[in-house]
């Protein structure tokens, strides 16, 4: 690792809320902005397609490396603003396997344009974030990243011990594999993605990479131990999350019980010995440390800083649409805020922090009158069918459509679309013409404690600026 890494690292948080303006004004400041890059093709594509207001998605595309490739991204989803026919967006191909050419390009130009302008015109350094759980695109998705100088990767929602050796791979420019969890599969099964970047995304001309670090996002020394074992190395430093944190958190790992509300019950195993990391690795706690003296006490035991989240989700510059900001820093000031930690209500099987808001798929009304569909797929889990061959379920799609696939009605029970949902979120809600235009509704995830609300604005939306200079504050 030759980078020096600040105090605060900005969390990478859900499907476009830490946005590239995000990321690059806290890293203008001095700290590590990350960019999201979990389903940010979709968000792209979707962007294009609403005319690309500002031109900085067609800027960034004009830098990447393979021009026909972005022209081919161009014409099919760039649409001049307000000469769209119809409200519906397109639908982009979903993840398969293999992966096609189109949704190759699409995700490895996205993730560059991303971080291509969290970058541009400063020196500070760039981290983007993306979940484990979503295997069959991490290959271009961290391919476009480093074409575009991304400094640093972070990934959770999973183990995710290949990543190191991807790295090393991508940055020579050579073939990649990445082994896919696929349900039902035997010992003798093989289940691979693969990416030849000089056959799948040929550059224009060499493309010199500074090799990125990597950083897991874990919930214990435990898990962290597991990236060094036997000595052979699999991680640069690390994300200590704890169970407070907004987004997918790691499930219990001595209980299945469920607290009187229905939530997980989490215990002192769930708690990180400190004293237990290893030495060599650099380590960010992350879960409820938006305060001052979070920061000094994790320096004090031993991390290197904190990694934040919510109180970045809520500033002006995150992608977040500013009627839901202002309705959570409104229910934080009036202390009227009702965190929930589903269990069950992410595809992905990772338990999932919701805001209950009136308006939103948390909602018990607007759950029941939503039509369930399966159109982008992100979450969708990888199965082994009779045939031997790849399937893919939902247990948020159609609950016959689970069924038929191997899939059970009490995992589909209850379940959100996060993919339609945090689109929605960041403005890119899909809507369905055949419904009386319905407009997909958003979700809200924020961490348990939103009590630095109070300590950063009286009301109105503040800056990323403000965020840092508060949590900085006490140094």
């Amino acid at each position: 690792m030759n980078r020096v890494y600040p105090h605060l690292i900005q969390g990478g948080m859900g499907v476009g809320v830490s946005g590239w303006e995000l990321a690059k004004a806290v890293s203008e400041l001095g700290q590590l902005g990350t960019v999201s890059i979990t389903g940010i093709w979709v968000v792209t594509a979707r962007k294009l397609q609403l005319g690309d207001e500002g031109g900085h998605l067609r800027r960034a595309l004009s830098h990447f490396p393979n021009q026909e490739a972005a022209k081919r991204i161009l014409d099919r989803y760039y649409v001049p603003k307000g000469e769209l026919r119809d409200n519906a967006f397109r639908n982009i191909p979903m993840l398969t396997y293999p992966l096609s050419r189109d949704l190759t390009e699409l995700i490895a130009a996205s993730c560059f344009a991303e971080v291509w302008l969290a970058k541009e015109g400063h020196s500070g350094l760039v981290a983007v974030n993306s979940l484990e759980k979503i295997q069959i695109g991490h290959l271009p998705s961290l391919y476009g990243c480093m074409l575009a100088g991304v400094d640093c990767i972070l990934m959770g929602a999973g183990i995710p011990l290949q990543i190191y050796d991807v790295i090393d791979r991508l940055t020579e420019h050579e073939p990649a594999t990445y082994r896919l969890s696929v349900d039902g599969a035997s010992n003798d099964d093989v289940f691979e993605v693969h990416l030849n970047p000089a056959e799948r995304l040929p550059l224009d001309q060499p493309v010199p990479i500074n090799r990125p670090d990597f950083f897991p996002i874990v919930s214990t020394h435990v898990l962290a131990a597991m990236f060094n074992r036997r000595g052979v190395r699999k991680a640069d430093g690390f994300i200590i999350e704890g169970h407070t944190a907004g987004g997918h958190n790691a499930p219990p790992r001595a209980s299945k019980e469920l607290s009187a509300t229905g939530e997980p019950v989490y215990t002192e195993k769930d708690i990180a010995d400190l004293s237990k990391m290893d030495s060599q690795y650099p380590f960010w706690l992350a879960g409820s440390r938006a305060h001052p003296s979070s920061l000094q006490q994790a320096i004090e035991a031993g991390a290197h800083g904190v990694q934040v989240g919510s109180i970045f989700a809520l500033c002006q510059e995150s992608n977040m649409r500013g009627e839901l900001k202002q309705r959570v820093i409104n229910a934080a000031l009036s202390n009227d805020v009702s965190i929930y930690t589903n269990p069950h209500g992410s595809p992905s099987g990772f338990p999932f922090k919701e805001m209950q808001m009136e308006e939103t798929l948390t909602d018990g009304e607007v759950y029941s009158n939503r039509q369930r569909i399966c159109d982008i797929g992100g979450f969708r889990n990888m199965y082994r069918k009779p045939d031997g061959k790849i399937g893919f379920r939902c247990s948020a799609e159609p609950v016959n459509d689970f069924v038929k696939k191997g899939g059970t009605l009490e995992d589909a029970e209850g379940t959100r679309c996060l993919c339609n949902a945090l689109c929605a979120t960041v403005g890119v809600g899909q809507v369905r013409p055949g419904q009386d235009h319905y407009v997909e509704p958003s979700l809200v995830t924020v961490g348990d404690d939103l009590s630095f609300v109070a300590d950063v604005t009286n009301g109105p939306i503040y800056t990323a600026k403000r965020a840092v200079e508060y949590l900085l504050s006490a140094l």
